[in-house]
């Protein structure tokens, strides 16, 4: 008998939200690859050879008490990643400025229009995190400034600073499948001042920005601030995100370790986004 590539968990959820993005969040740290949103929740899409019921011991937002959460699996061999996707993606337009939309999608009437598709990545612009991180980068000054986009995605930010005149840009993903996505993304939207690179923070040596734009996560962000610090040039830029509200004094504790002042925050659906300079 083959064994199946994907196991499959379809989740009702009630209320949606926020709790449909709380748990993608934290299926995605769980090790959960894709993300279907659908009207009672979300599918969610591992891998047959990660997956281990023990895994959602580690979904906090399961045990809540504030949202009721319940869910099927099923084994599949295969999924059309893009015909699923196609049939749930719809554009966004971040403040009337910024449109994050798909290849089969009509352009917009904005100043800055992206083409993405995700596949499997991360960071479509729909999750609070990546519209608030677009959301700080319209209203900053991005003319010749070197920007670092860590924790890339779909490296849709790195798209939007190049398109706001930032070289050079570099995005940098772990995950391989996102390094893959951003590289056609960046080629997608005709960008030449953006290169991507597979790996985490120990790729940083030494390297300066003067922006840097990291959505990815509370632990690893709490883990790489000091590197983030070390490559920020002078009177430098530090865009966080990944978290939510009650992380804020933990993040803008280490970040003032380094030297780091915070600046601002966003806060959407209890996700926040903190700048930062030095």
């Amino acid at each position: 008998m083959k064994t199946s590539t994907y196991k499959a968990l379809q989740f009702t959820v009630s209320p949606l939200q926020p709790a449909t993005e709380i748990l993608i969040a934290e299926l995605s740290q769980a090790g959960f690859e894709s993300f279907v949103e659908t009207d009672e929740g979300v599918s969610a899409y591992i891998q047959h050879k990660n997956w281990n019921p023990e895994i959602l011991n580690e979904i906090q937002i399961l045990c809540s008490d504030e949202f009721e959460i319940t869910f099927t699996s099923e084994d599949i061999e295969q999924v059309n990643w893009n015909a699923q996707w196609e049939k749930n993606f719809k554009p966004i337009v971040v403040d009337n400025t910024c449109a994050v939309r798909a290849p089969f999608h009509e352009k917009f009437d904005v100043a800055y229009d992206i083409i993405i598709e995700p596949k499997m990545s991360f960071g479509t612009g729909h999750h609070e995190t990546t519209y608030m991180m677009i959301q700080h980068m319209l209203n900053h000054e991005l003319v010749n400034k070197s920007v670092l986009d860590m924790g890339c995605g779909t490296a849709v930010l790195a798209i939007l600073a190049e398109l706001k005149g930032a070289q050079p840009i570099e995005a940098v993903d772990i995950d391989n499948w996102c390094y893959i996505n951003s590289i056609e993304n960046v080629e997608r939207n005709k960008c030449k001042s953006i290169t991507v690179f597979e790996g985490d923070a120990s790729l940083l040596k030494e390297k300066r920005y003067d922006v840097i734009l990291a959505n990815i996560n509370r632990n690893i962000l709490l883990n790489d601030i000091e590197t983030y610090a070390l490559c920020l040039n002078r009177n430098g830029t530090l865009f966080l995100s990944g978290f939510y509200n009650e992380d804020i004094p933990i993040i803008q504790s280490e970040c003032n370790k380094h030297d780091l002042t915070y600046v601002q925050s966003l806060e959407k659906n209890n996700w926040v986004a903190l700048k930062f300079v030095n």
